[in-house]
């Protein structure tokens, strides 16, 4: 918009040249005056604050919608976004995680049945199998049949010991609180780490229990927290007969750091041989099959060899105190979708917008939960091999691949897991290359890189960190993914009606320009031109229609097909091939109608006298001049008026802006008193015609025109006309793009079945 304004006020250096040209740059004040009036009919000199104001009020309504704009740019880029790349704890799921498995390598397997309230440690039932995981998976005839038993938790300890260590794991290695109020059950702390000590608690295996009150079980000797690159939350505790190390984190971390297995209760660990640990892996896929996410636990005894060699206040090495531990058990967490996750997919992809799930969630997790929500198609085994290979991948193999490599594949990742801050880079990177506009979320410190580097930064309101809400264009105040459509639309909403009252605001502009330069042939007997517009007119109608109207234009609601439209191309941005031909098809016609309008007047029903200084004075033999321009005027003002209405909908006909209605006749006059602020604009802008046309001396001396009589038929044919020349002109652009449509084979109900069957064409078969 800038560089327009640039080459507008460039035009409008010209036409005043122009002007002053026509008059052999005669030394008259009138013919100034015209000349600098004429350049201003091309300068927008309302689209800023226009502008402004719209996006102020944009970003009103998107805080009613659970979304603060941080950016005011973010608002036009919001409606471009081909991409969003969302993490899946808290966004797409509701981040109120409960443990649903235990599994004990020396026991089996423990479950928590159905409850209403996750935080809440006295529902759900406890119950035991004595079935492994894995064991409940493969083929059908090899399938174990599950015996879950239910159980006190009482009789849940007495009858498997080896629960005691692995429970000490689950509320020591946890930040996490949870106590009763009066209200019911309160917790504070990660998500997660909330889950397995409500787990624990179960049991009445709590924290609290161990290390509070006068003598303590337990006292904490050092923390080492939770590293989004070791993938690990490990502490250091003692009691009055040793020292433990207890840790929980992402299970092939926790593998490595383990050298024996607790296989029986009663026995001491053994070695943890490449065998076990493929079976540990066995069961966690199981697991995450489920769509739980899936975490190990581990501990040993400590013995600090380094103490006497460090500082007073130094831990110990991370490295030496999370190597050597004895694997206990795998916990399963399920973070239910929230129930609106889907439909929001759903309606990404019937808007054009592919989106990827970005988690540090083991693959089994993330492609169960994509599954659920839609993310990844029911029909993948319909694809070819290398497209569902491309469509889930870790981390690790995603980094390890060449830029090249990433281009070359068939499809970018639909979900990539095990995600770290450098791999969502690497993606955006990606989706830029392939000249997509993307959006990311993020919530950690690590997760800024990526907000910055992303068209569209989105930060987590309530788990965000403040780093990641300084690097983000828009927060969301929810965490929730519906709300980032809601932005998306809301940014669509803003676009469009920019492009309305743009395309409002210039097309008048060339209206104006375009009457007022052909009138320089109308010329008196002293050789000057007469203006078929004076210049207060013309400063008139710069004033009442263009402001408010357009202000009116930027606050109309979303089309009702907003979000079942392709992206807008940023590249083109605003100004698209349809506006500027619209622009000037409707300057044109207006100005030809306003034209004809002043030669009907003058010279169909007049004398044709164009007079002497009609540009300043009624009084030798201006009459006809003065009606003629006041009927030039009031065509003018309306037409620009009426335009606005008209760019309500830039395709539909203003008078069936709803094809679905059955309100043939009345449907119009509820489209427009729906947005009163326009209306009541355009109406003020009618209304305000009319003294300026009869208040004595307010019409001859200032606006150099007079009150019309017999004129007002020639008014209102030009007016009928006008909407005529507009509905004609949409009523070809709907055919031209019906048939565009028809030749793309393109349909807005397909959308949403395109965005996957795209991965199955025959330049994806080729590549494969």
């Amino acid at each position: 918009i800038s560089k327009f304004a640039i080459l507008l006020f460039g035009i409008a250096v010209i036409c005043a040249i122009i002007v002053m040209g026509a008059n052999e740059f005669a030394n008259n004040k009138e013919v100034i005056i015209y000349a600098v009036a004429t350049g201003l009919s091309m300068i927008p000199a309302s689209l800023i604050v226009v502008l402004t104001i719209t996006m102020a009020a944009g970003t009103k309504r998107m805080v009613e919608r659970q979304v603060v704009v941080r950016k005011l740019d973010s608002l036009e880029a919001l409606g471009g976004v081909t991409d969003i790349c969302s993490d899946k704890t808290g966004t797409l799921t509701q981040g109120k995680m409960v443990v649903k498995k235990a599994w004990l390598p020396s026991s089996g397997t423990f479950s928590v049945g159905t409850s209403s309230d996750p935080i809440d440690p006295t529902q759900g039932d406890l119950s035991y199998s004595s079935i492994h995981p894995a064991q409940l998976t493969g083929p059908q005839d090899k399938r174990l049949a599950e015996n879950d038993q239910v159980k006190p938790f009482q009789e849940l300890l007495d009858d498997h010991p080896q629960l005691e260590a692995y429970l000490n794991i689950a509320s020591l290695a946890n930040l996490a609180k949870i106590h009763k109020a009066d209200d019911g059950w309160k917790a504070v702390g990660d998500p997660t780490e909330i889950a397995i000590q409500v787990f624990a608690s179960r049991f009445k295996w709590q924290r609290e229990r161990w290390t509070t009150g006068d003598s303590p079980k337990w006292a904490q000797v050092a923390e080492y927290p939770f590293d989004s690159d070791v993938k690990k939350m490990t502490v250091i505790f003692r009691s009055k007969e040793k020292d433990m190390v207890f840790s929980k984190g992402a299970v092939e971390r926790v593998i490595q750091s383990c050298t024996h297995i607790q296989k029986d209760a009663n026995a001491e660990p053994v070695e943890l041989t490449e065998e076990i640990s493929s079976e540990i892996l066995s069961h966690m896929e199981a697991l995450a099959a489920q769509g739980l996410r899936v975490l190990a636990l581990a501990s040993k005894e400590w013995h600090d060899e380094t103490e006497k060699s460090r500082e007073k206040n130094e831990q110990a090495p991370r490295e030496d105190v999370e190597k050597d531990l004895v694997f206990q058990g795998l916990v399963g967490l399920y973070d239910p979708p929230r129930p609106e996750s889907k439909g929001a997919v759903q309606e990404c992809h019937e808007a054009g917008i592919v989106v990827h799930m970005l988690t540090g969630d083991h693959p089994g997790t993330a492609r169960a939960i994509a599954l659920q929500v839609g993310i990844l198609p029911a029909d993948m085994q319909s694809l070819a091999k290398r497209v569902t290979d491309s469509m889930v991948m870790t981390a690790s193999q995603f980094d390890k691949l060449t830029d090249d490599d990433i281009d070359n594949l068939p499809v970018l990742p639909l979900v990539i897991a095990r995600c770290s801050p450098n791999t969502k880079v690497r993606m955006i990177d990606a989706l830029h290359r392939r000249g997509c506009f993307a959006a990311m979320t993020g919530d950690g410190v690590n997760d800024s890189p990526s907000l910055k580097r992303a068209d569209v930064g989105i930060a987590m309101g309530q788990a965000g960190s403040d780093v990641a809400k300084d690097a983000s264009d828009i927060v969301l105040t929810d965490d929730n993914f519906a709300s980032i459509l809601n932005a998306i639309e809301e940014g669509r909403r803003m676009f469009d009606n920019i492009q309305k009252f743009v395309l409002h605001l210039l097309g008048q502009n060339i209206a104006q320009a375009c009457t007022l330069l052909i009138g320089l042939a109308f010329k008196d007997d002293e050789n000057l031109s007469v203006f078929p517009l004076s210049p207060v007119e013309i400063l008139w109608v710069i004033m009442i229609t263009s402001s408010l109207p357009d202000m009116g234009l930027g606050f109309e609601v979303a089309a009702p097909d907003i979000m079942q439209r392709p992206p807008q191309s940023l590249k083109t941005g605003v100004f698209t091939w349809e506006v500027m031909i619209d622009m000037m098809v409707y300057g044109l016609w207006m100005a030809a109608l306003c034209l004809s309008a002043f030669s009907i007047v003058l010279f169909g029903f007049g004398d044709g006298s164009l007079g002497v200084g009609c540009n300043n004075s009624i009084d030798q033999g201006c009459g006809t001049v003065f009606r003629a321009r006041a009927t030039t005027f009031v065509c003018m003002t309306w037409f620009s008026l009426f335009l606005a209405w008209e760019m309500v909908n830039m395709r539909r006909s203003f008078f069936r802006m709803q094809p679905k209605s059955t309100k043939y006749f009345t449907q119009w006059a509820i489209d427009i008193w729906r947005n009163k602020f326009l209306f009541w604009s355009i109406v003020a802008g009618f209304v305000t015609v009319f003294p300026t046309l009869y208040i004595p001396v307010l019409n001859d001396r200032v606006f150099r025109h007079i009150g019309i009589t017999w004129e007002w038929i020639v008014v209102i044919i030009e007016t009928i006309l006008f909407f005529a020349g507009v509905e004609t002109w949409k009523w070809c652009k709907r055919i031209y793009f019906r048939r565009q449509a028809k030749k793309l084979n393109f349909n807005h109900k397909d959308l949403s079945q395109s965005v996957f069957a795209r991965y199955n064409t025959e330049e994806v078969e080729k590549q494969v």
